[in-house]
Formats: C-alpha cells, sequence, structure tokens
C-alpha cells in the first residue's frame, strides 16, 4: 500500500512546481498580510481613535478584511499550492492542464484583491466569512470549477492505483465548499456592488450557519487535515501511524461535520430540535477529529528525538496538540449549558484563534517550510535556527492570546448573568467591558508576536529562494542505533 513516504520509486515526471512556487510564496505574503490587519484591529478594540475615524479604517469594515485575509488568502493560497504538489507526488503524473492551474492563481488572487479593496469601502453583504458581493462570488465560482477541474483531472490520468488518503480530504473539501458556497450565496442583485439574499429571518440564519461551520469543518478542517496527512510523515521520515485509522477518520469526519452548524443558533428562534440536533452531532464529532491529532501525533513514534533538531516538526505536533485541544472545545461549547455561559463572549474568539493559529497556520508554516527549499532546489530552508525561533515566538504568541481570550470569555458570561436579590443586574455593559481591558492588552502582545514570526519567516523564505547556497545552522543528531 502506498504511504506518503512513496517507497516505491517515482518514474521520473515532469511535474508542474512552478505554479506550486507562486501559490506557495503568496501564501507567505497573505500569512503577513493577514496578522498583520489582525494586530490593527485588535489594538483598535484598545485605542478606537486608531480608526482615524476614517471609515475605511473602522473595525467594523477590517475585520471581515481580517477574516478573509488570513482564511482565503493564506489558508487558501496553501491549500492550492499543497493540494497540487500532493496530487502531483502521490500520482505520478503532472498536473492535467497548466493553463487551468495558471487561471486558478490568477483568478483566486484577483478575487484577494477584490476583497481588500470592497471590504473597507463597506461593500459587503454582511455574512461571515461570505461578504463578499455576487461579481465576486461569480469569480469565486468560477476558480474553484477550474480548481476541481485540475484537481479530479489529475486523479482521473493518475499513474498509482491507490488513492492516498490526503487526497480523499482534499477532494471532500473541493466538493463541499463549491457546494456550500453556491447555495449560501444565491442572491438577487440589484446594482453591481448591492444584492439581497433569496433567504430570510430563521431561514437565512440557518443556511448561513451551515454554511459558516462547514467552512471550518471542511476549509479549515477537513482541507488541512490533507496536508497533515502528507507533510507529517514526509518530516518525520515514517509512514502514517495507522492507514486504516486514517480512512475511518475521513469517513467518520465528513459524515459527522455536516450537520453540527446549528449550534450556532443555540437560544435563538430555531426550532429547538434543530438546536439540539446541532449539539449532538458536534459531540459525535469528537471522536474522529481525535482520532486524526492521535494518527498525527503518533506518526512519531520511534522518532520523537528528531523533535530535539527539527523546528519544522514542532510546528506540526504542536499544530496537532491544538487541533486536538480545539476539536475539544468545540463539542463543549456546543452543549446548551455551556453555550449559555461562552456565546457572544471572548472565549469563543479564544476558540476560534486556537484553531484558526494554533492548528491551520501552524500546519501551514511548517508545511510551507517543509515544501518550499524542494520548489527551490534547496537541500533545507536558509536558516534553520530562525525557523526555531519562529517556533518559540509564535507559540508564546498564541498561548498569550488564547489563554487571555479564554479568562476573559468566562469573566464575560458570568458578569452578564450575574444579578441581585431584586432580580436586576449587578454589572453593566461598560463594566465588563472595563474589566476585559487588560485582556485585550494581553491579546495584541501575542498577536503581536504572531506577526513577528510571520516577518521572519519571509525573511527566511526570501533568503532561501535567492540563497546560492543552503545555510546549515545546525548540525543533524545522528539516528539512534536500533
Amino acid at each position: 500500500m502506498q504511504t506518503a513516504l512513496n517507497p516505491v520509486k517515482e518514474p521520473p515526471v515532469a511535474y508542474n512546481d512552478i505554479i506550486v512556487r507562486r501559490f506557495a510564496f503568496m501564501t507567505v505574503i497573505w500569512g503577513v498580510v493577514g496578522m498583520l490587519v489582525g494586530v490593527v484591529i485588535a489594538a483598535e478594540l484598545i485605542w478606537p481613535t486608531l480608526n482615524f475615524d476614517l471609515p475605511y479604517l473602522s473595525y467594523g469594515r477590517l475585520r471581515p478584511l481580517h477574516t478573509n485575509a488570513v482564511i482565503f488568502a493564506f489558508g487558501g493560497s496553501a491549500l492550492f499550492a499543497s493540494s497540487y504538489h500532493i496530487v502531483q507526488r502521490t500520482c505520478h503524473v503532472r498536473l492535467i492542464s497548466d493553463k487551468l492551474a495558471n487561471f486558478t492563481f490568477w483568478g483566486w488572487q484577483l478575487v484577494i484583491v477584490l476583497a481588500a479593496i470592497t471590504l473597507p469601502l463597506g461593500i459587503t453583504q454582511g455574512k461571515e466569512y461570505a461578504e463578499l458581493e455576487w461579481p465576486i462570488d461569480l469569480l469565486i465560482t468560477v476558480v474553484w470549477v477550474a480548481y476541481a477541474v485540475v484537481f479530479f483531472g489529475t486523479l482521473a490520468i493518475r499513474k498509482v492505483k491507490h488513492i492516498y488518503v490526503a487526497n480523499w480530504f482534499f477532494a471532500a473539501y473541493i466538493i463541499t465548499i463549491a457546494v456550500l458556497h453556491i447555495v449560501n450565496n444565491l442572491a438577487l442583485p440589484v446594482s453591481l456592488t448591492k444584492s439581497y439574499d433569496i433567504y430570510s429571518g430563521v431561514v437565512d440564519a440557518m443556511v448561513e450557519w451551515w454554511y459558516g461551520h462547514n467552512a471550518v469543518g471542511f476549509f479549515l478542517t477537513a482541507a488541512f487535515l490533507g496536508m497533515m496527512y502528507y507533510f507529517v510523515p514526509k518530516q518525520a521520515g515514517r509512514p502514517i501511524y495507522s492507514y486504516r485509522l486514517s480512512i475511518v477518520h475521513f469517513w467518520a469526519l465528513i459524515s459527522i461535520y455536516m450537520w453540527a452548524g446549528p449550534h450556532h443558533l443555540h437560544y435563538t428562534s430555531l426550532p429547538d430540535w434543530v438546536q439540539s440536533l446541532g449539539m449532538v452531532f458536534s459531540i459525535m464529532l469528537l471522536a474522529p477529529s481525535w482520532g486524526g491529532m492521535i494518527n498525527g501525533i503518533m506518526t512519531l513514534s520511534g522518532a520523537w528525538y528528531k523533535l530535539r533538531t527539527d523546528p519544522i516538526l514542532k510546528f506540526m505536533i504542536v499544530a496537532l496538540s491544538f487541533y486536538g485541544m480545539s476539536t475539544f472545545e468545540g463539542p463543549m461549547m456546543s452543549i446548551k449549558t455551556v453555550n449559555a455561559l461562552s456565546h457572544d463572549t471572548d472565549w469563543t474568539i479564544g476558540h476560534v484563534h486556537s484553531g484558526a493559529i494554533g492548528w491551520v497556520a501552524f500546519m501551514t508554516i511548517g508545511s510551507m517550510y517543509s515544501l518550499i527549499p524542494k520548489l527551490w532546489g534547496r537541500r533545507e530552508m536558509w536558516s534553520i535556527r530562525l525557523i526555531d525561533v519562529h517556533f518559540w515566538i509564535a507559540t508564546i504568541g498564541v498561548v498569550l492570546y488564547v489563554t487571555a481570550m479564554w479568562i476573559a470569555g468566562v469573566m464575560q458570561g458570568l458578569m452578564w448573568r450575574a444579578t441581585n436579590a431584586d432580580g436586576t443586574l449587578t454589572y453593566t455593559f461598560v463594566e465588563s467591558l472595563k474589566a476585559t481591558y487588560p485582556y485585550y492588552m494581553v491579546r495584541l502582545a501575542g498577536g503581536v508576536l504572531v506577526l513577528i514570526g510571520m516577518f521572519l519567516m519571509l525573511y527566511n523564505v526570501v533568503k532561501t529562494i535567492t540563497a546560492t547556497e543552503p545555510r546549515l545552522d545546525v548540525a543533524p543528531v545522528p539516528v539512534p542505533a536500533a
């Protein structure tokens, strides 16, 4: 059976690495941009005057720019790069169409640029993770169809009978995101910059969070698990711990995730049975999620010593650890009694960023550090030591960020529902906001550290690409005798 290590000698194939290079480099660029905007809006929550009374710099306009930049620009570019690389290597064929692959690159970058222009101008649908207006939505659809043709077409002409599990995860994410995007963005245009959803009221809310949670489930989870199932075994030099578990993990995850969205709408006018159904499926998600986390971490069995000198593996293992924590916390927060405390508090923000930074960003960073030297014909990154510095700065940053938001969220929830003996509220909202300010300072500090790490990565990547010889900072540790 084929594994990510490809023990069967690959035939000489002229792979299309140019398109992978482009997406990989833009992953780093958009990572810096997206996290920079995140730091700016975190600072605005402490010092509101930082928007200089300009509507284009207001929190309400920059926040969707931040989420779109981090999810679709940074994360999306990483997924294009990794899926194009992995499908070629595991199928032993070149991408089925270089022209379509190039179209997906330029089309996706155009989508990102249009988002960066329209969102600060206030041109938005006002839907979470789906703010972009209908002309851009149409462009996304065309690019995504081209992406599907390239990916599935390459699978169809593969030289290897077996389809490696990473490609199953990528296939599921491509199909599901297409369905989610089209259904959630059905609207009636009234001008070039304005449209109205065909849904209304509670139906609109249900469709939005069916889309919103599954964007997390498939774009930010299933797809990055595909990345994990290839790059972790590659970097560790070991086969995946249990290939059978990876298949069970896949089918269980995609079967359950689709039904968990209603847990975002607890205590609303959504029918109670739908809320409960979302809660039940969310709790069930714990099993396949932890199955994947354990499978990834246990791949290092017999190779734990590599963590001493390989910061790329450190990124990946910490990413898997955050994946485990986030997929425990999510089902717990979906329980109605817990959600009564956590909903609309910064606890949710902490949960989102433990997944978005700790899992998605760390797995992306580790995978790009592993991939980029190979794409440019280098033995390794220009500076291994700088990767290690990046790892520790980013890890401290995300821990500060998430911990501050957890504490702030629980405090907010308790203050908001505290009542006096006569039934009046003990605290005003302003009092809870004032008590939160110190935690916003800690969050900003954590975000700045994560951003510094991204600048270090950009510098290291540029030096790697332009260096004539790879720089060796750390001598390899010999493999211990069996």
